[in-house]
This record gives structure tokens, sequence and C-alpha cells, in this order.
């Protein structure tokens, strides 16, 4: 194989810095962009200060034609009532006075009908009902009694002098406003008149008109449900701002609810002090030019449709190369480094396809040789250099009499004795570490024929408890892996000796970090609690296990393992005799259901507990009592 050219020795001329095919699509892109969307902001710019114009000047001179309708309409009616109250003033004295009275004030409604009723106070206390209004209206004669109780002190107001205006519509159910006014002698009128003209001035459209009274109640809007519910609007912004305004009149855009740009107008008339403003939605009134504006968007994406065509066309040669480059690219970032990739050109597209075809035969040798996952986790950050502590599951395994098996192959294959225990623990352990890999483990390192793994470092199953479950869940499919593996193996074959293991596990806080020097790193764990893990796997052989657990890793996972427990082991620089316990089975997995099966699935003789010296070897633990 071909080295690799460093950076270095790469001539220059193969360096391609701006390819071809990405710089005419920026330039006629970019081009086109910056024609098309200068000629639409400017057009779209220009005709919206146009129609802004317009659209205030309309909205302006509805709202003055509404204020002037409404203030006439007003001023009108106050100069009738106090016309009819004269007038029966005048022709309530003397004989036939009543009379004379009662037919002034019918000739009065008929030519009023929109006025429901009159009330006067003061001197000439009185209250003329137009009954043919309230029976048409389907409204009871006493509904005015109880409204002249509420507005009592509306009266008491005017007639002190102030004039003002009242919504009666939660009152009577029908669009109704109250006038109220000083007389000129003394005293205070009252007229209930119908807003169903006044409204009609106000008409409808883009442009809404309202108007209100000094406290901000509506008096007339479209929206009918509103002055029936009493509504006020004092806390609207337009309005607060033209109840505190000195001005008789502006237009202003503004912020209504959800953020909704309105432009509107007010004028303040010169009765009952109340206002007529008109708004209008922004987004209504520029309505036509943005939809202009889309339109001249959608040309210019389509120019740049068929700009892209015409460049894909010519440089399709180009992308499609680079296209494969970067999914390769994203392959190794993945940790993948198996990629397939053919230089199809012989431009500078094919020398870089080359070049990537040969770093990832480099990468993939070299991901053999260390721990892929952990190597891609700490190039995108995941991993960060020093130590950090984890509570993790460690796990240590060790085949059964491998210094005999490898005695054995000596003997039997002499010089390739070497090459072919090699190839017979690759097998084994591709087996393994699969196990490992599946239930979200780190295989941390071979030593010899001994793996050791770790859970809950790198990466975790979200808990302590979950990493220990997933740990001893890999022991066993291990256990099942062997067994499948000797069942497939050759009675006899000195070049496949079957294997049986013993798997030690324990769980704690242990610091986990990258550890090496500045030429070789290798993330691992350290602490107690892997050094006790180790002495556990080495207690399989004299309790007759294969799996051996601690009581921290009982307790993580103990309800879902049938398990059963061993004598308590005395390790050195513990006080108290650490319990350890076989693990039998998943609860709800077919198979073994007591130690005793898995002795007699395996083939592991039953050890006479209290024949076992198990200080022969290491001083540092002993089998003991609990107590």
């Amino acid at each position: 194989m071909k080295a690799v050219k460093t950076t270095a020795e790469v001539p220059a001329a193969a360096r391609i810095r701006y390819p071809i095919g990405a710089k005419l699509v920026v330039i006629i892109s970019v081009i086109s962009l910056v024609s098309l969307g200068a000629i639409t902001a400017l057009a779209s710019w220009l005709i919206t200060e146009d129609i802004r114009v317009t659209a205030e000047d309309n909205n302006f001179t509805i709202n003055k034609r509404s204020a002037v309708e409404a203030e006439e309409r007003l001023s009108g009616l106050r100069s009738d009532v106090n016309t009819l109250l004269a007038t029966l003033a005048a022709v309530s004295e003397g004989p036939g006075g009543q009379r004379r009275a009662e037919l002034a004030a019918s000739s009065f409604f008929n030519e009023h009908q929109d006025i429901a009723a009159v009330a006067a106070s003061g001197g000439n206390e009185m209250v003329l009902l137009n009954e043919v209004f309230f029976i048409s209206s389907d409204l009871d004669l006493s509904l005015f009694d109880t409204f002249l109780e509420d507005a009592a002190a509306n009266l008491d107001r005017a007639a002190g002098g102030e004039a003002l205006i009242q919504n009666a519509a939660p009152v009577f159910g029908l669009p109704l406003l109250a006038l109220f006014y000083p007389r000129r002698e003394e005293g205070a009128a009252l007229a209930l008149f119908s807003t169903e003209t006044l409204s009609e001035s106000f008409g409808a459209g883009a442009n809404e008109t309202y108007m209100v009274n000094g406290e901000a109640d509506l008096l007339v809007h479209p929206n009918q449900d509103l002055i029936n519910a009493g509504a006020n609007w004092g806390n609207e912004e337009f309005v607060r701002e033209m109840r505190e305004s000195p001005q008789a009149s502006r237009q202003r855009a503004y912020t209504g609810e959800g953020d909704v740009r309105f432009l509107g107008a007010y004028t303040k008339l010169g009765v009952a002090n109340a206002a007529v403003i008109t708004s209008i939605e922004e987004e209504r009134v520029f309505e036509g030019v943005r939809a202009t504006t889309r339109r001249n968007i959608y040309l210019t994406i389509g120019v740049l449709f068929a700009a892209g065509i015409c460049i894909w066309l010519f440089s399709k040669t180009i992308s499609t190369p680079i296209k494969a480059l970067a999914e390769a690219a994203r392959t190794i970032e993945g940790g993948r480094f198996e990629i397939e990739l053919q230089a199809k050109t012989k431009d500078e597209i094919g020398l870089l396809a080359s070049s990537f075809r040969r770093m990832s035969a480099a990468l993939l040798i070299f991901g053999r040789f260390t721990n892929r996952e952990i190597a891609v986790r700490a190039m995108r950050g995941e991993i960060k250099p020093g130590g950090l502590p984890k509570h993790a599951t460690i796990f240590f395994s060790d085949i059964r009499g491998f210094t005999e098996k490898s005695e054995n192959f000596t003997g039997a294959f002499g010089s390739q004795a070497s090459d072919k225990i090699i190839h017979w623990l690759n097998r084994y352990f591709t087996q393994m570490v699969d196990c490992v890999e599946k239930t979200g483990g780190v295989v941390d390192k071979f030593i010899g024929d001994a793996v050791m793994a770790h859970w809950g470092t790198a990466y975790s199953a979200g808990s302590p408890e979950k990493d220990a479950f997933n740990c001893v869940k890999a022991a066993l499919m291990m256990r099942l892996a062997l067994l499948g593996m000797n069942g497939r193996r050759k009675a006899g074959d000195p070049g496949d000796p079957p294997i049986r293991i013993g798997c030690g596990i324990n769980s704690g806080i242990v610091t986990a970090g990258q550890l090496g020097s500045e030429q070789r790193m290798e993330y691992t764990v350290i602490g107690d609690p892997v050094n006790l893990a180790s002495r556990t796997e080495a207690l399989n052989k004299p309790l007759g296990t294969d799996i051996l657990i601690t009581e921290d890793t009982w307790n993580l996972t103990g309800g879902h393992f049938i398990t059963e427990e061993m004598p308590p082991v005395k390790v050195k620089g513990k006080e108290k005799p650490v319990r350890m316990f076989a693990v039998v089975n998943l609860k709800k997995a077919p198979g073994p259901r007591t130690l005793a099966e898995v002795r007699e699935l395996l083939g592991i003789e039953p050890p006479d507990i209290s024949k076992v010296d198990t200080n022969a070897e290491e001083k540092k633990y002993k089998i003991g009592d609990a107590s």
C-alpha cells in the first residue's frame, strides 16, 4: 500500500481552493438576487409609501366624516329634546294642559321614532316613554325605571353642568345610548335613543369606526356583542393615548392585541366628552403591495431555478463527485471507516477521491488498534481531557485453563501455534465484544485472554441501575454465545478447543478519563471498584460459578435476575466481608433456574467450599461466615 502524502508533500497546484462549479453557482445566484431583489425592494418601497399616504388620508377622512355626523346627531338630539321640554312646559299650563302635553309628546315620538324615552329632573321633573318603541322592540316599560335608578349618578353629574353619554345596551339588550346634559333653567335632561342611524353613518368595510365616552366605554361598534357586554377599552394603547392627549384630533400607527399593527385616527367630539376612532390593519392596507412582492419573489425564484438548471447541466460532473466526497466524510466522522469511493475523473476531484480512499484505509487499520467509539466521541469533543467521577459497573472475564490450552496449541502445531491461538482468540473476542457493544458497554482493554469492560462511563443508559442491568445481561449473553460456539466445535479439534469463562462484576464510583502519555492514550477507569471487580472474577473458579457479582451490583439489579448468594468474602482493605452472588438467569428468560442447573449446563463440578483454600494464590480474601 502506498503511503498517504501529507499536506506539505502535495503540490500546490493539486490543492483546489475555489471549485469552478461553486463559483458559477455563487456568481449567477448573486447577480440574479441582487438585480431582481433590488428592483423588487425599490418598487415595493415606493408603492408602499404611496399607499401609506393614501390610506392615511382615507382613514383620517372617514374618521372626520363619522365624527361630524356623530356630533351633528348628538347636537340635533339635544336640540330636539330641549324643544320638546320647552313645548311641554308651555302647553301644560291652564285647562286641558295635560292633554295638550300628551299630544305634543306623542307627536314628538312619531317624528323621532329612534328616541325611546326622555326624562328631566329639577323644577319640572318628567318621564316620557315612547311606548311604540318599547312594544315594537319587545321591551318591558319597567326597564326604564330600572335604568333611571342605575343612572341617577349621571343625572346628578349632568345637573351639575356636565354633559355625558352612557351605553344603555347592557340593560335593554338593544343598541341604545343615554345622553345626559344640563338644562338651561335647572336640573338635567336625559334622552334614550337608538344607535342604528349612527351605526349606519359609521359604515363598515376595511376601516373600523367606533365611538367611546369619557370613561372609554364602547358606545358604537360594528361588533354589537361588545356593546351588549358593556365593553370598556380603557386599556387599549390608542384609546388611552387619546384620552390623555390634549389634541382634539390625531392620526398615527400603533400596535394592538396580538402585536397586530394598525393605522388609527381619532377626533374628540364637542358633545358629552365622546370621541370617534377609526382604524385599519396595516396588513390590509399593504395587502396588494405584499401580493405583488410575493409575485416578484416567485419570479426571482423561477429565474434562479432556471439558472440553477443551466449550471447543473454544465457542472454536474463536479457536483456529483463532491457530494460523494461529502458523504464519505460524514461516514468517517460517524466512526465508520469502510467506504467505497471510486475516482471517475482525472481532474482535481479525482485526486481528492483517491486521497480519501487512502485515508479511509489508514483509518480502518487505526480503528482496529483503538476503541473506535471512544475515539470518535473524543474527536467530537464529547469526551474531555481529564478524569471525571462516574457511577459505573465494571466487568472482568477470563478463560478457564488458558495456560494449559496454550501449551496444547504448542504441542499440536509447533511453530504455527502462535498464529493458530491468535485466530482462536480473535473468534472468541469477536463474540464477547459484540455482547458488550450491544448492551451499551465499552471494551476497555484485552489483557491476554481476559476482557475488561465497563458500563456508565463514556455513555450511560440513563441510570446506574440500567447500566448495571446491561452489564449482567451482557455476561448472560456471553454465556449463551459460548454455548453456541462450543456446540459447533468438533470434538478433539486441537485448533479449536472449547472455552469456558469466569465473569466478575462490581459497581461503584470510579474515576474515568483519558490515561496515558502525549503519544499514547486510552480511555479507562481506575479505583477500588475496579480492583474488586478483578478480584471477584478470580473467585469464580473456587466457587464453581461462571458469573459472579458483588453486593453493590446485586443491590442495583437483584430484582431482575435469579441469583444465589455465595459465602461472603473477606477482601483485603475492607473491614466487612463482601457478599457475593452467583447469577443464574434473567427471571423472565428461559433456561436454568438454579445454580446447580447452570453448573450442569456448563459442565462445572460443584466445589466443596469447606476445602477451598482461597488464600493459596493471593492473600486478599478469605471465605467464611457472614458473622
